[in-house]
């Protein structure tokens, strides 16, 4: 499930087709939500089934928004820049991600950490997937 998930986004070019680009990101990332939503309510039961649906609702929602704007910032900016592989898309996607965080907690100290480190965890794949590298390489026998 989750490589078909990727698959989506990775499948579109960057810089072309943002609403999908759009689309497949928040998906992605709404599925992130939605699962660690799941482990905060195991692992501290709500007092009610309100409590309990506003804090999925609450964690799901975020992690999409945060995909949604990572995607269309990613895009946006390779088609504006004409550079569709440049890692540098990918930090401003992952800095605009790391901003809606901060804007989301009302922490301004949190946007300014989850821009950097999102942005450079963002670049940091973008270059792994242009040069090639194995996250989880393959056993040699």
């Amino acid at each position: 499930m989750a490589q078909r998930l990727l698959r989506e986004y990775t499948d579109i070019p960057d810089g072309t087709d943002c609403h999908r680009k759009a689309y497949a990101s928040t998906t992605v990332s709404g599925a992130v939500g939605l699962v660690s939503s799941a482990y905060s309510l195991i692992h501290r039961p709500p007092s009610s089934v309100l409590e309990g649906v506003a804090r999925a609702g609450r964690y799901t929602f975020t992690a999409a928004a945060i995909g949604a704007v990572f995607g269309l910032t990613s895009c946006i900016s390779a088609q504006v820049r004409e550079k569709p592989d440049d890692p540098l898309n990918y930090f401003l996607g992952g800095c605009a991600g790391g901003l809606t965080l901060g804007a989301r907690m009302h922490n301004y100290g949190i946007a300014a950490g989850g821009c950097v480190y999102m942005g450079t965890v963002a670049a940091l794949v973008k270059m792994g997937q242009l040069e090639g590298w194995e996250l989880f390489p393959s056993p040699k026998v």
